[in-house]
């Protein structure tokens, strides 16, 4: 059976095993939560009281762990959120193809060539290092089948 390729809409897969459900009063600053479709980490939150009718409503700042897009929300405290799986990695970099594909490697020695160089001034450090000769670490954040590389930091494991 094929892995969704070629499918329309990027395949058939419900997403369920990729979130979980978590009251949003229970969500906290620095959390991860789904806003609009898309995987965020909560920036700031705050609470409404109780209204005429009932419910206390959670108003949700995130920023999109990919894109640093702002998304906001207002949810009852009552009710569920969706709350992505966020995966955090790290790998050594070991290689910069020609058309600007990663090859990585992680602790377990397991090759990686799937991640492009990160967008934006991260990305221009990462080559600009790299190209110096710098042994480097790559952390990959990954949630809801995407993933992308976030941070990068000398690897001092090396220097022994």
């Amino acid at each position: 059976m094929s892995d969704s390729e070629g499918e329309h809409f990027g395949g058939g897969e419900s997403g369920a095993s990729k979130t979980y459900p978590m009251q949003c009063s229970a969500l906290r600053k620095n959390g991860y939560v789904m806003l609009k479709g898309r995987p965020c980490k909560i920036v700031d939150m705050s609470t409404s009281k109780t209204g005429k009718h009932g419910h206390a409503k959670v108003h949700l700042v995130g920023i999109d762990i990919f894109t640093q897009k702002k998304y906001e929300d207002i949810c009852p405290s009552t009710h569920n959120m969706d709350v992505p799986h966020v995966k955090r990695e790290d790998f050594q970099l070991t290689d910069i193809s020609d058309d600007s594909y990663l090859t990585l490697m992680s602790d377990s020695g397991g090759l990686r060539e799937d991640l492009k160089i990160p967008e934006g001034a991260l990305g221009a450090s990462l080559r600009a290092d790299y190209d110096a000769g710098k042994d480097l670490l790559c952390t990959v954040l990954g949630a809801c089948g995407e993933e992308c590389v976030i941070a990068i930091k000398n690897n001092t494991a090396l220097d022994k």
